[in-house]
């Protein structure tokens, strides 16, 4: 299994359920369709793949209130709906991992989502994603750059 493609997946499904203002798990069939499809990616996601993104895209969808109101605190004179849809759904994917999954060292979320930044944001997406949540993070204890061990 790679969680790396589970996290492209419910990046997709996040984005999806954004731009048409629902909530995302509103997404998912399509997802898996597109893949049996041959779309998307030419090997089909595993069963594993499926379970993780469909926990994080429910996860997100649960807790959306919070996590929007962390990503706001945690940046500076940004709010959510200016932010660039692809940066602020990675954003979402992040925190709630930050908040929910602690067997997933705070180093590796933050690092996936530097990378699904770089993949599909802009130039400015992977610092605006790194610096956001360094913050988040360390706001919440699972350390961070102000976060003292």
């Amino acid at each position: 299994m790679s969680r790396r493609r589970a996290r492209e997946f419910a990046l997709q499904a996040l984005y999806r359920g954004d731009i048409a203002g629902v909530a995302a798990e509103g997404g998912m069939p399509g997802l898996w369709g597109g893949q049996v499809d041959g779309g998307l990616d030419a090997k089909a996601a595993e069963p594993e793949e499926i379970n993780f993104c469909e926990n994080i895209v429910q996860g997100v969808d649960a807790k959306r209130e919070e996590i929007d109101t962390m990503i706001e605190d945690a940046s500076d004179n940004w709010r959510m709906s200016r932010m660039p849809v692809v940066d602020r759904n990675i954003l979402r994917l992040a925190t709630y991992e930050l908040m929910d999954c602690p067997e997933v060292p705070a180093s590796v979320c933050i690092n996936e989502a530097v990378e699904l930044a770089k993949r599909y944001g802009d130039k400015q997406s992977r610092a605006f994603v790194n610096g956001i949540l360094d913050r988040i993070a360390g706001t919440i204890g699972r350390g961070g750059r102000r976060h003292k061990t």
